[in-house]
């Protein structure tokens, strides 16, 4: 593979990660276990 293809895959994929990074992430946000039942505790009173 030659320096330039070599340097501009490399640019590139960091360009690609940086706008993935930008977008608006569908996934609700992660609620560990403990905050779970917690949370199932105090709707229970």
């Amino acid at each position: 593979m030659n320096r330039k293809k070599k340097m501009n895959k490399v640019l590139n994929a960091k360009i690609k990660k940086a706008n993935a990074k930008n977008q608006p992430s569908n996934k609700p946000r992660y609620i560990s276990k403990a905050e779970r039942a917690a949370a199932a505790e105090r709707e229970a009173e």
